[in-house]
């Protein structure tokens, strides 16, 4: 069983991390729809998807019923319908706790920075457990196929009692009180599907590097690369069972997400200048303390979304050498270059292993890198900027409906190619970008 000490650190990284900061259509194919099925080398009856937040719909800093519906597996398997696809059934949180964990909405825009407040009616919240963390209400339903889990990593998918009350809350809820030792894994490789979707890896680096690449918990170690490779390959070789059919995606650049991007190094610094207006200071810029000694910022370190910008001035923070940021609040050039060196040894190793089981494989590290510099998709612009961006939702870690929608058709368009399918794409002009606040 996993430590209880580590355990219940498990969702930090989910309810610390973020700032004070479509459904499954169906319909009777007809018969030439019959024929495009059979033209594909991929069965689509029981498509199952496995992945972490991304998969399961987690966006705003929170889990709920909206995002859920749009999480890019429910799109795809709606587009699928036509295809010779199947039901695709997800967990749902009901709709009287249509809110489920929480989350952030956008309240308003003060001085031009976002002001957010978190939703906190209609939840899924049925106790605590021990450690006061939330427990959500069970999954009562037919067998799902969505099996995104936020939080979920690689490591974690093969760890006895993650599933516990003292573990992963969001795993907790699908499994029944005598199944709580269950690993994600074993839970996840016998369904008897025909067809799946695979995206786990992510929160084996972003959680490290979300916490100052200060490891030491479940949820911020640094898993290793053999590890990385030794598990990837054993949950693939699984899946893969009866030449069963799949797709799996590579890992984004983490550091290049909002949440990395937003808060910079001159905006730290504008605010010394800012806060010790008439004082002396041999410097106007922030200290932050590195693995190596204490040093003054540069805009190649990486300051965090929920970074308090308030407390340079009511507390000197990163003025005074006696108090620097801390290791833990930013994300340090040396610590980009091994964050990025290790996405890379990952990536490396979802590559081989699509070749090697002849998979359908996404690069949607490739394909957001292009996020950088901004890029137009179905004539809508994208890019990494915290919620103009369109992609990234408020948490500037997951994705909005349209972001879901682009990385849908991401997937859509590798499994046509691989598997000689005719999946239609999905029409993302139906999807928004981030909620805007109404105040009529």
């Amino acid at each position: 069983m996993v430590n209880q000490t580590i355990m219940k650190k498990i969702f930090n990284i989910y309810t610390s991390a973020f700032f004070g900061l479509f459904f499954v259509a169906s319909c009777s194919p007809s018969l030439d729809e019959f024929e495009v099925r059979n033209t594909s080398t991929a069965d689509f009856n029981k498509y199952i998807a496995i992945g972490n937040s991304l998969t399961a719909g987690f966006a705003d800093g929170g889990l709920y019923l909206s995002g859920q519906q749009v999480a890019f597996p429910n799109l795809i398997a709606a587009q699928m319908q036509s295809v010779g696809g199947g039901t695709f059934t997800s967990p749902f949180f009901n709709a009287n706790q249509a809110n489920g964990s929480g989350y952030l909405r956008l309240d308003s825009l003060v001085n031009g920075r976002p002001v957010t407040a978190p939703v906190t009616d209609n939840l899924a919240i049925r106790g605590l457990n021990p450690n006061n963390q939330p427990l959500y209400t069970k999954y009562e339903g037919p067998e799902i196929n969505n099996y995104g889990v936020p939080g979920m990593r690689l490591d974690l998918a093969f760890a006895p009692g993650v599933g516990s009350p003292l573990g992963n809350p969001y795993f907790e809820r699908l499994l029944g009180d005598n199944d709580v030792q269950t690993t994600y894994f074993g839970y996840t490789i016998v369904r008897q599907h025909t067809f799946f979707s695979f995206w786990l890896g992510n929160n084996d680096v972003l959680g490290y590097a979300m916490n100052g690449a200060v490891g030491g918990t479940a949820t911020t170690t640094l898993t290793d690369a053999a590890v990385f490779s030794a598990l990837y390959n054993r949950y693939i070789d699984s899946l893969t069972t009866n030449d069963r059919k799949g797709v799996i995606a590579t890992i984004p650049d983490v550091t290049s997400i909002p949440f990395f991007t937003t808060v910079t190094q001159p905006q730290l610094a504008a605010a010394v200048t800012e806060g010790t207006r008439g004082t002396p200071l041999e410097t106007d810029n922030v200290l932050i303390q590195t693995k190596t000694g204490i040093r003054l910022a540069t805009p190649e370190d990486l300051f965090f979304l929920t970074f308090p910008r308030e407390r340079i001035e009511k507390e000197g923070l990163g003025i005074d050498p006696r108090n620097p940021i801390p290791d833990n609040m930013v994300l340090d050039r040396d610590e980009v270059a091994e964050v990025l060196a290790r996405v890379q040894q990952y990536n490396n190793v979802i590559r081989q292993v699509a070749e090697r089981r002849d998979l359908a494989l996404v690069d949607v590290h490739a394909f957001l890198a292009q996020a950088r510099t901004g890029f137009i998709y179905n004539g809508i612009p994208f890019s990494s900027s915290f919620i103009t961006g369109n992609a990234f939702s408020l948490d500037g870690i997951h994705l909005t409906p349209i972001g879901n929608a682009v990385i849908a058709n991401l997937f859509i368009d590798e499994i046509n190619r691989k598997y000689n399918a005719t999946i239609p794409r999905v029409d993302v002009t139906r999807y928004r970008g981030v909620q805007l606040p109404n105040h009529n």
